[in-house]
């Protein structure tokens, strides 16, 4: 036993010191400094599913994107999209057992999204989708034909499993970034969102308009954008989650 401890205790020694990343602090959150308005929330076609399911007291809705849907940048996973979505929507429909599926992966593209989406239907069921696509075919250079392709691929599939759709489209990066990889990318990401907005308007879904909410948000804390220039920080989750639970709620009831 003494020799065991022994050689237990020089393996301990000799493994390095690994230093355990630090969560970013936590940022303050005045949800006064969201502007929700119609320039943040398109509503064409009735979620008739979504409506039917939140009547019967049970929803399921299944969240697919990026990292932003994944919750990077957060102090705590729990006060990034999915989690306050979840609960404010539970909290705006009340009686009503909501369900969020998070499944966002750090840097898809609408190629990635689109091919998983048929598989993230049948392992969630759900009655709505909410889908987050654009930026990272913008940070990635992907062309707008491939961009549009890799979407209408994606609706394709939402819409012949007869499951209500909203769309998110690109966030907003700081004007001021010291990061050449996003420098100047603004212009093509505000093209990208209208783009999704022209063929959502096409098809008739509804959308959520990150980008242009985000114009609004001088006042939330480093524009709602963590160090990194971005992922959203704790106050840009809340502000996003407020801009689209308030009208999302409104259309289910």
């Amino acid at each position: 036993m003494r020799v065991r401890a022994a050689l237990a205790a020089l393996t301990l020694a000799a493994v390095p010191a690994v230093a355990i990343a630090q969560p970013p602090p936590a940022v303050p959150v005045d949800l006064t400094q969201c502007p929700v308005d119609d320039a943040t929330w398109t509503q064409r076609l009735p979620l008739e599913r979504a409506r039917a399911a939140v009547a019967e007291g049970d929803i399921s809705i299944l969240a697919i994107g990026s990292s932003s849907i994944e919750g990077a940048g957060a102090s705590n996973r729990d006060l990034s999209f999915v989690p306050v979505l979840q609960r404010d929507l539970t909290q705006a429909l009340p009686g009503v057992a909501v369900t969020v599926h998070n499944k966002g992966i750090g840097g898809e593209t609408a190629e990635g999204a689109s091919k998983r989406m048929a598989a993230m239907i049948a392992e969630t069921d759900p009655d709505l989708i909410l889908w987050q696509l654009s930026t990272n075919d913008v940070l990635q250079d992907r062309s707008e034909d491939q961009f549009v392709t890799d979407y209408r691929r994606g609706l394709d599939v939402i819409e012949d499993a007869e499951i209500d759709l909203v769309l998110i489209d690109s966030q907003m990066l700081p004007e001021d970034t010291d990061n050449p990889s996003f420098q100047g990318r603004n212009p093509t990401l505000a093209e990208r969102s209208a783009l999704i907005a022209l063929e959502a308007d096409r098809r008739g879904h509804p959308v959520s308009s990150r980008f242009a909410a985000m114009r609004g948000w001088d006042r939330v804390p480093d524009g709602g954008v963590g160090p990194d220039d971005l992922h959203l920080n704790d106050a840009g989750y809340a502000c996003w989650v407020r801009m689209t639970a308030q009208p999302l709620a409104a259309a289910l009831k």
